[in-house]
């Protein structure tokens, strides 16, 4: 959609995330980038209470409505929040499902917002892993080996033809419904755990896969984000590193650090020219082991949230990017950082307890003399807008206290029966486990880990 006649400011900018996560940093990044460079930051997020309200750089915050918000609940909050305003903004979805019902709204929407141009299906179609996994068999884009069980057989068939472990996913995780058990990835172990989650495809709302396990490695996880602009092609991108996740090994991005890989790279411009893609993208590769092949785990129709990771001396990032090019501004070419390292505090913190305290490695790119030419960003803490920080402790020591309290609250388990006849000193035999733990523990039991 072409920007409107300059009207001598900036075009302001709506950041839209459905997730009601409030400890999602991403979007304070996004707030933060666009405000800097003098535009009027708006978001659309789950409470006025988020820490990311608390931004100076954050011109004004709009509510997700409260409960399931459909795809009609969506294009009516955005047309209030349009008026609110008063004048056409760029609009960037922070969230796959945002993404997904924005570029179906687009055609609505015109008039109202800039938008990148591109088929209103694109991004869901992208975002579904069958659908991905497809897609790459096409371009010979390497994918770990992948079922889609057609019946219960299938499903426990797939335990032979893949190996155990292997991983579970649902196609659309963005339809799984609150309140219940299921994850949008599981780690498989038996034939009847993905017999089990096969017969839950109903409530899930989506179709299962299987998939080859890639075993983890402290090199094998990598990214890239970028911003693809019609026959621009890549205006901002770059590849990065997963040094620590949260949860260990399988989660999003604790620490990364921006490093070359061109593998990574020309496989995310090779899928994105193919599909037509415009805007902002996260993609998600494992190195496979056996081959050294890097494999691509998912497509996300939207900025990561470590995408501030990717930033140049001039404060170009993928975002401030699609700000400049659906404003009809040229976007400045930029060069690599190499070294450059992005850290959420909160959850590199939880990383490292759960690693037994052990510290990550942080190596940084030096230049001339030896001196650390990029050092590390937080997530959260910034010496120019030190408030979110303070709220998202406050937010993370509130939900540690409420779970201490829950556990207080638990009943004592009941007394244990008088011990049986034969046993030495009324004590029966026990075997230590793994956690210190004194609990009995047949021979055979694998230990936990």
């Amino acid at each position: 959609m072409k920007p409107p006649p300059d009207a001598g400011s900036p075009a302001p900018a709506l950041l839209v995330r459905l997730d009601r996560n409030p400890l999602h940093h991403g979007t304070l990044g996004a707030v933060r980038s666009l405000g800097r460079a003098g535009i009027e930051v708006h978001a659309l997020v789950e409470s006025a209470s988020s820490p990311v309200t608390r931004s100076r750089h954050l011109h004004a915050a709009h509510t997700v409505p409260p409960g399931h918000v459909t795809r009609d609940h969506l294009h009516r909050t955005l047309l209030r929040v349009s008026e609110r305003i008063g004048r056409p903004a760029v609009l960037i979805a922070m969230d796959d499902v945002s993404a997904i019902h924005i570029a179906q709204l687009a055609p609505r929407l015109s008039g109202h917002y800039l938008l990148p141009e591109q088929p209103a299906g694109l991004p869901g179609r992208l975002a579904d892993k069958a659908e991905l996994a497809a897609l790459c068999a096409e371009l010979g884009i390497p994918h770990p080996a992948t079922v889609v069980p057609r019946s219960g057989a299938e499903a426990a068939a797939a335990a032979r033809q893949l190996g155990l472990p292997m991983v579970a996913k649902w196609s659309r995780p963005w339809l799984l419904p609150g309140g219940l058990d299921l994850r949008s990835t599981t780690l498989v172990h038996t034939a009847a755990e993905a017999l089990r989650l096969y017969e839950r495809r109903g409530t899930a709302g989506s179709r299962l896969l299987l998939q080859r396990y890639l075993p983890y490695g402290p090199d094998n996880d990598w990214f890239f984000h970028g911003y693809f602009a019609g026959r621009g092609g890549c205006l901002m991108g770059g590849t990065g590193h997963k040094v620590l996740s949260w949860p260990l090994r399988t989660g999003l991005t604790a620490v990364g650090r921006w490093l070359p890989n061109p593998e990574v790279e020309r496989a995310a411009h090779r899928l994105a020219a193919h599909v037509g893609y415009r805007g902002i993208l996260d993609l998600d590769f494992r190195r496979d082991p056996s081959t050294g092949g890097f494999h691509l785990l998912d497509f996300n129709p939207r900025p990561g949230a470590q995408f501030r990771l990717f930033t140049d001396r001039t404060g170009l990032d993928v975002v401030r990017a699609q700000y400049l090019d659906l404003t009809g501004r040229p976007v400045p070419p930029s060069a690599a950082r190499w070294g450059r390292t992005f850290v959420a505090e909160n959850y590199t913190l939880l990383s490292v307890l759960a690693s037994g305290g052990r510290p990550w490695p942080l190596e940084r790119s030096r230049g001339a003399g030896g001196r650390v030419r990029d050092g590390a960003e937080g997530a959260w803490f910034a010496r120019d807008d030190i408030r979110p920080f303070l709220a998202m402790g406050a937010v993370w020591c509130g939900r540690a206290l409420r779970r201490g309290a829950g556990l207080l609250r638990r009943p004592s388990p009941a007394p244990a029966d008088p011990p049986a006849a034969g046993c030495a000193g009324g004590v029966p035999a026990t075997r230590a486990s793994p956690d210190g733990s004194s609990a009995p523990r047949p021979d055979n039991a694998p230990a936990r880990r």
